[in-house]
């Protein structure tokens, strides 16, 4: 497994791994609307050079926020890497904190992030369905029977050496 920035990739790559996985590059939360094939990241490629897992982020002032993680892969440890590199990256950019929005249907992303020192912070109720306004794509119900509604800001300090 290679961990290399997203813009060495070719874009069209990018865009279409987030067709795939997100239906489209565009990610709405509360922070704003993203379009991920555009912002900084990190890509995990596997031998064959297809991607296995990606995470874009933006940074500002002294926080980065993590937009996207996807492991195309679970329980291999793509995601922790990616996580790893973007934690050491932002720190190396003097950033502070790392802070991220997930949906309350989201129960693997709030387990695979506070088993990694990240805090739920804020709640932000309903948060979803203004959400869909700009992007009425956002499904109303998780696969696992969860209504999406409410998103979660969560939080870690990092250490700057």
């Amino acid at each position: 497994m290679n961990i290399i920035p997203t813009h060495l990739l070719d874009r069209s790559t990018v865009q279409q791994f987030f067709i795939t996985h997100w239906g489209s590059p565009q990610i709405v939360v509360s922070t704003g609307v993203y379009d991920c094939s555009e912002l900084d990241g990190f890509a995990a490629l596997k031998n064959n050079g297809k991607i296995a897992g990606l995470i874009t982020f933006t940074i500002q002032d002294k926080e980065c926020e993590i937009v996207s993680l996807d492991s195309v892969i679970e329980n291999q440890g793509i995601g922790s890497a990616l996580l790893e590199q973007t934690e050491t990256f932002a720190a190396q950019h003097g950033c502070v904190t790392i802070r991220l929005i997930t949906t309350n249907d989201n129960l693997h992303a709030l387990r695979f992030y506070q088993k990694r020192g990240y805090q739920i912070v804020k709640v932000f109720p309903n948060a979803v369905e203004k959400a869909r306004q700009i992007k009425p794509s956002i499904p109303h119900v998780s696969s696992d029977g969860i209504p999406i509604r409410d998103e979660f800001l969560l939080v870690k300090q990092l250490h700057t050496s």
